[in-house]
């Protein structure tokens, strides 16, 4: 207990998780890549001694033995391969009960985990929205951050989720400033949006993700029969709309900014209407994470890993195993 006569800090706990992360990636590129210890060193940044002594750890704790159990051997290596295939810094895959399994509370609970040990005191993060996120608040461990900024304007009819409740669920979480964006996340026109930006004060929350530590976001797919990602109903996301968007080479969306399979923006109006955090700028952000997976995401996915060039991809095994097979 500590003065304030609460338990231990829950921090120690999410290192633990780390540090038994970080031991069976060093083990299995060891045994199963053979990789030499310091070209292990090299490749996830930390000393030639850490590697001798996690490998030490590994034997030691029964997790090397003639065969590696699937544990420390399958989503290692769908990790690994996520990381060379797509040049990430990380890759944590989720695994799952069975293949029809719904995988947004599984890479939740992993997104939650991860931000445990990933978020520090002095952290200004910026952040999406949508299911999968949501589902990341149940296991986000005590923590704390600097400021919060939603990336995205609000949505009035919603069922379950909102970028502004998220971001503010996210804060309070992490006891955090919060900035929302003040203004519907799809307007009238584009003239609308520059208006609001420079006379509405929505200019400063966005200016705001020029100085972000890191970003957070999960990617969605086109609309489907008028609804786009959690339920979000919006006479943009027309039956015709998604078609327009689908002759524009489309195949998912970025906090409502559509993009094409390489990743570039499409030419579709909606694209100027929507107040969201500019994509160039997230772009810049020091760390860029993703999380997000489901066989109908995997079009989207692609594209969205072309978009942001994302630091750290939290996915599902199965979504996984699909993205390195194409």
């Amino acid at each position: 207990m500590n003065a304030g006569g609460r338990a231990v800090p829950v921090e120690a706990e999410a290192n633990r998780r780390r540090s038994s992360r970080l031991r069976l990636r060093v083990a299995w590129m060891y045994y199963a890549e053979d990789m030499t210890q310091g070209a292990i060193a090299e490749k996830l940044g930390i000393g030639r001694v850490t590697v001798t002594r996690l490998l030490a750890d590994a034997r030691s704790m029964h997790e090397v033995s003639i065969s590696l159990s699937r544990e420390i051997a399958e989503l290692p290596r769908l990790e690994l391969a996520l990381e060379q295939r797509y040049g990430l810094r990380e890759a944590i895959v989720a695994p799952l009960s069975e293949a029809a399994a719904d995988p947004t509370v599984a890479i939740g609970a992993a997104t939650g985990a991860f931000l445990g040990s990933f978020m520090r005191a002095e952290t200004r993060i910026g952040v999406g929205w949508g299911r999968t996120l949501h589902h990341s608040l149940d296991f986000v461990e005590a923590g704390q951050a600097d400021t919060v900024v939603s990336l995205l304007g609000g949505i009035s009819a919603v069922e379950h989720y909102n970028p502004a409740e998220f971001a503010w669920a996210f804060a309070r979480l992490f006891k955090a400033r919060c900035y929302l964006v003040a203004a519907p996340a799809i307007v009238d026109d584009a003239d609308t949006k520059r208006r609001l930006i420079e006379h509405c004060g929505i200019g400063e929350s966005l200016g705001m993700t020029e100085s972000l530590d890191a970003v957070l976001v999960s990617v969605g797919g086109l609309p489907q029969g008028g609804v786009l990602g959690p339920r979000a109903r919006h006479e943009a996301f027309a039956p015709e709309v998604r078609d327009e968007l689908e002759r524009s080479g489309a195949v998912g969306n970025l906090l409502y900014n559509f993009f094409d399979s390489r990743g570039q923006l499409v030419n579709h109006p909606l694209n100027a209407r929507v107040m969201s955090a500019p994509i160039g700028t997230l772009c810049r952000a020091p760390e860029r994470i993703i999380a997000s997976g489901g066989p109908e995401k995997i079009g989207a996915l692609r594209g969205g890993i072309a978009l942001l060039r994302p630091t750290v991809l939290i996915t599902d095994e199965i979504t996984a195993t699909t993205l390195l097979g194409g």
